[in-house]
């Protein structure tokens, strides 16, 4: 099914009984789908709705680079189109972004959360890092200039790729130069000041062994989220929800009701 929601045609999937409202909100670089596990395991109990951010499966591109706030912004214009508010939000990763910028900005919508290796939380860098960030500016700033020279610009082309590969994360590399943007403005936002507006009560799953959203994050969140507890899947990693999905969606069935 489709709908459009700030001029994106965004794709979703309903599924399940006419029972509380649950929205499902998908990582960066999946899809609605990688909750299958979780919407076969409830739709008994639960309206679910789950739906593919702009730029990912089956929805269209963002008309320019967004942040976090516009993807917030566009899934409570599908919140509201579909009637489902307010509902309970199950968010992972990037997911977890939008879920506190959404239950921060329009907490008439949100009624409870549940965030697993929830991003959006920056940790102050050390001088080592900030040494190599401000290389890295500095290198991308002198070959974009060049590549505004005629003779040497096809050159440096290659130069600015060559420094985008060696210092670019996966995610950042999988994608071309427009979402590219999109991604630098998604991932430079903090959004640590958030948390201790969040009214909705929040359950926190967070893997121990989790690389990508580190366990600090999720504990950072619990201090600062007014009302939330955090559940910690030992020995697990950034998917410890779908490595272990029927622990998940035990946790999740106490939670929700």
């Amino acid at each position: 099914m489709r709908l459009t929601a700030k001029g994106v045609e965004i794709h979703y999937e309903q599924r399940g009984a006419a029972g509380p409202q649950v929205l499902l909100l998908h990582g960066w670089g999946c899809t609605c789908h990688h909750f299958d596990p979780i919407v076969n395991a409830l739709e008994g109990d639960f309206r679910l709705t789950a739906l593919d951010f702009p730029a990912h499966g089956e929805s269209g591109r963002p008309p320019e680079p967004w942040g976090v706030g516009e993807f917030a912004a566009c899934t409570r214009d599908a919140i509201k189109q579909l009637g489902i508010s307010p509902c309970d939000i199950i968010a992972h990763s990037f997911g977890g972004r939008v879920a506190l910028q959404l239950a921060a900005s329009w907490p008439e919508l949100v009624n409870r959360l549940v965030i697993t290796g929830g991003a959006g939380l920056k940790k102050p860098q050390t001088e080592e890092q900030k040494k190599r960030s401000a290389a890295y500016q500095k290198k991308k700033a002198r070959l974009l200039s060049l590549t505004k020279l005629p003779v040497v610009g096809a050159a440096a082309e290659k130069g600015l790729k060559a420094l985008q590969q060696k210092y670019g994360s996966p995610d950042y590399l999988a994608l071309d130069d427009e979402m590219k943007k999109t991604f630098v403005k998604v991932i430079s936002e903090d959004l640590s000041p958030l948390l201790p507006t969040i009214q909705a009560s929040t359950l926190l799953v967070w893997g121990e062994k989790d690389t990508e959203t580190p366990l600090w994050m999720g504990q950072k969140m619990e201090r600062e989220i007014k009302d939330a507890g955090l559940v910690v899947f030992e020995g697990d990693d950034h998917f410890a929800y779908l490595h272990q999905w029927p622990r998940f969606v035990q946790v999740l069935r106490a939670f929700l009701t």
